[in-house]
């Protein structure tokens, strides 16, 4: 069962919903939701499909719920811990190449032109990389009707990092590439490392032949984006 099976929430109503708990606050946002299932495929009753409320941060502890809630890919769920414990960006920036699909990123992120009331893109974020998502730069599902397809494998090698960690920059080229700056390895869909290095142009119009990375394809194909 996929998230969108799980998630009671309809999303025509407000973009955030609140599940406030004795400790622990759980949020979620319809805006990056795309219902991978990290959170109702999770073991136990944090989150429960047709329950009202679908999350009770109550039914298990704080340490859990940080857990389940950190492995949410998209940034869509963030928490707010009320002894005042925000989340930790991992000591590694990484951007996993998926399956026919987004560009998965986990580290010290700082992605240009996020909305301040979206505090798991701070964290992970899903990018597009099929060009049609309505809500560039971040995934929204796009790819799975346009039959975008890549298997995620990455040929290059890029530079040895002599350093992990740090922030991330990620900048939108307007109807350009992803510029990404910092401390960063690509995994392929297999999960290998990949390549590593501290700047890149990654791809976001869906139609490079060096994917995950740019060749100026967008040029070619007329690519938008706005």
């Amino acid at each position: 069962m996929s998230e969108q099976d799980e998630n009671p929430q309809d999303e025509s109503r407000d973009a955030v919903v609140e599940y406030p708990g004795a400790a622990i606050d759980v949020h979620w946002d319809a805006r990056l939701c795309i219902h991978i299932g990290e959170c109702g495929n999770a073991a136990g009753t944090l989150f429960v499909s047709g329950r009202e409320p679908w999350c009770i941060p109550d039914q298990c502890s704080k340490a859990e719920v940080r857990e389940i809630i950190e492995r949410c890919p998209s940034g869509a769920l963030s928490y707010h811990d009320h002894d005042d414990r925000p989340e930790v960006a991992p000591g590694e920036n990484t951007v996993t190449v998926a399956y026919n699909g987004p560009l998965y990123a986990r580290g010290d992120l700082e992605i240009e032109g996020a909305p301040a009331d979206m505090p798991g893109v701070g964290f992970r974020a899903a990018v597009c990389r099929c060009g049609l998502s309505a809500n560039k730069p971040f995934c929204d599902n796009s790819h799975l009707k346009a039959g975008f397809e890549d298997f995620g494998s990455v040929g290059e090698r890029g530079a040895p990092l002599t350093a992990l960690g740090g922030p991330l920059r990620i900048k939108s080229l307007v109807d350009g590439p992803l510029l990404v700056k910092g401390n960063l390895s690509i995994r392929a869909a297999s999960g290998r490392v990949a390549w590593e290095g501290t700047q890149v142009a990654l791809c976001r119009c869906g139609a490079s032949k060096n994917k995950p990375f740019c060749d100026g394809s967008h040029q070619t194909v007329g690519f938008k984006s706005g």
